[in-house]
């Protein structure tokens, strides 16, 4: 398998047209790598222009929680296992409050695009997924908002700017050709989360991921009416996601709780 770039972007870490052309193939914004590289000089200017990421290594052992949203973990009990991690990865929106037995309360970095996006705390590392240019651009105007002197109304999201991490398209790409082997549009953030969480960290363990006990594709903080109904997983391949996940599993790359 190709050797991956590196997972987040920086000034030093930046995408080639190459990748760009890839990137803007899923979505629908038209514009050029001239446009794209004037947003992205905005925001090395506002964010981090670079990220401290240990790498793995033999001397420690780095563990990481990567919790998805599966109804699965409802029942599950993992809560107080989660939190012993010493990363704890959440996935766009999942809530912990009144669900901390079974998924825990810790959160050190969550990982999000702008329909999932929710305020944090001072300690908790955005990570934001932009698939498109509009994305790069609400994060600066998300934050920009919060610091205009012109009004006392709180707006903007709320997060630390100086833990803010941006998944690089040239790793989404990554993802798409060399993990997924061009299934579906793009890999979801919930992949793109495991994959990138293997080079971060020493030990990976992944909740809430799959469908429950009775097949169905929920979400543990959201009640099934219908049981009939599954969750269709978009432009995601989620078929061959979930192979992926079982393969790392079997290979013993990822510790993986079902749930059940």
């Amino acid at each position: 398998m190709k050797a991956s770039p590196e997972p987040f972007l920086t000034p030093k870490n930046n995408i080639s047209e190459e990748d760009f052309k890839w990137w803007r193939g899923i979505q629908f914004d038209r514009r050029d790598f001239n446009v794209y590289k004037k947003t992205a000089e905005k925001v090395f200017q506002m964010f981090p222009r670079s990220i401290d990421m240990p790498k793995p290594s033999p001397n420690r052992c780095r563990t990481c929680a990567v919790v998805g949203n599966s109804g699965n973990l409802n029942g599950s009990h993992y809560g107080p296992l989660i939190d012993l991690h010493d990363t704890v990865i959440r996935i766009n929106g999942g809530p912990t409050k009144g669900y901390e037995r079974h998924v825990g309360n810790k959160t050190t970095h969550r990982a999000m695009f702008p329909m999932s996006a929710t305020n944090l705390d001072n300690s908790t590392h955005l990570v934001l997924f932009p698939f498109k240019i509009k994305d790069l651009e609400w994060l600066i105007d998300a934050f920009a908002a919060r610091y205009r002197k012109d009004t006392n109304e709180q707006k903007g999201l709320k997060a630390n700017k100086d833990l803010v991490m941006i998944l690089s398209p040239a790793f989404m790409k990554y993802v798409h050709l060399n993990w997924l082997k061009k299934k579906g549009q793009y890999p979801s953030t919930g992949i793109m989360t495991v994959i990138f969480s293997i080079f971060m960290c020493d030990k990976v363990s992944v909740f809430g991921f799959g469908a429950d006990k009775d097949g169905i594709w929920n979400h543990y903080f959201e009640e099934v009416l219908n049981l009939s109904l599954k969750r269709k997983t978009g432009n995601h391949p989620g078929s061959v996601e979930a192979e992926i996940i079982n393969e790392l599993f079997k290979r013993k790359k990822i510790y993986l709780y079902r749930g059940w």
